[in-house]
């Protein structure tokens, strides 16, 4: 088989196989708050999700500002991808599981679900060791987490469409 023939069968393959970005079954509009070392947001934006990716959409006076998307690693818009540690390192505190970010932006448990104390709007976190103070809150309408200890607020207050 000649190179082009190869060329042409792998892009044929491509194409019947359907790759490409898999849609977001998830997606709602938010009020968010982001308050860290590094970063200072207060407006609107979109939280958008499928099984395998996260994303968070940063609007200033309804113009794009910033967008995170979490899948293997964490790619900020504009600064390249980092490994999940990296991004906590840079972004949050050193001492976060890689898996904070993605799951306070999908209203998941942290830190394996420490402390989980459910209720009738949906859970509760209290962390509290040598290197955090994390207060974890999430309902139907509200993501709220705060790191006392390292000066960290996320608060996703979702709007009703």
């Amino acid at each position: 088989m000649t190179k082009f023939s190869i060329l042409w069968a792998s892009l044929l393959l491509l194409l019947l196989s359907g790759c490409g970005a898999r849609p977001f079954v998830n997606s709602h509009a938010a009020t968010i708050i982001l308050k860290t070392p590094k970063i200072k947001f207060a407006d609107q934006g979109y939280v958008r999700s499928n099984q395998d990716v996260v994303a968070l959409e940063l609007f200033s006076a309804g113009h794009p500002v910033g967008k995170f998307e979490i899948e293997g690693m964490v790619c900020v818009e504009g600064e390249g991808c980092l490994r999940k540690s990296s991004f906590n390192e840079e972004y949050l505190n050193v001492h976060y599981p890689d898996t904070l970010m993605e799951n306070v932006l999908r209203g998941a448990p942290i830190y394996d679900g420490v402390n989980l104390v459910k209720n009738e709007h949906g859970f509760e976190q209290h962390i509290l060791d040598e290197f955090v103070e994390i207060k974890y809150r999430v309902s139907e309408r509200q993501i709220y987490f705060k790191d006392r200890e390292n000066g960290v607020l996320i608060k996703i207050k979702k709007r009703l469409e």
